[in-house]
């Protein structure tokens, strides 16, 4: 695929960091979700690229960010966001352990004209975030919630965007 080109209506893109402990819930949760692919969604390891990434949401109909997602709340607590709960997020300056947020990609892509109409989040609640391998047993055992809520937004969005 080229940069701007649109291999599907929604992207689900994975965001993280799988060498910073739990900052790696959203390469996890992807690599679930790609396992079983929907027609008409391309799935893509976004790792911690930040701006770069920009090309590839450009465009699109739709676009579901899976990653760590941190509020304060407790380890292992799945958080899905949608519309204007998910822009409210990424406004607020979110951010996990990457150099870059997901809040200034699609910032940048508003800026240009080129943001997805549809943007949902879909994520796991951190406990550990630093140098380390490995979820922590909160993380993993959100898993299975967190597939399950983005599989639900991945049907909503891909429904949406076949929608006259």
């Amino acid at each position: 695929m080229t940069p701007g080109s649109v291999d599907g209506a929604v992207l689900v893109l994975g965001l993280g960091n799988s060498l910073l402990g739990d900052d790696g819930a959203g390469l996890a949760l992807l690599e679930e979700l790609a396992a079983a692919p929907d027609p008409g969604v391309e799935y893509l390891d976004g790792g911690t690229q930040g701006l770069a990434l920009l090309g590839r949401i450009a465009g699109r109909r739709a676009l579901l960010i899976v990653d760590a997602v941190k509020t304060g709340a407790p380890p292992g607590t799945v958080h899905a966001l949608r519309g204007a709960a998910a822009m409210q997020w990424l406004r607020g300056g979110a951010t996990t352990a990457h150099e870059s947020n997901a809040g200034e990609l699609i910032a940048a892509a508003a800026l240009l004209g080129v943001a997805p109409a549809d943007i949902a989040i879909v994520g796991v609640e951190p406990e550990r975030l630093e140098i380390g391998i490995g979820l922590t047993d909160d993380v993993r055992r959100a898993l299975p919630e967190a597939v399950a809520q983005a599989r639900n937004m991945i049907a909503e969005m891909a429904g949406d965007a076949v929608a006259p």
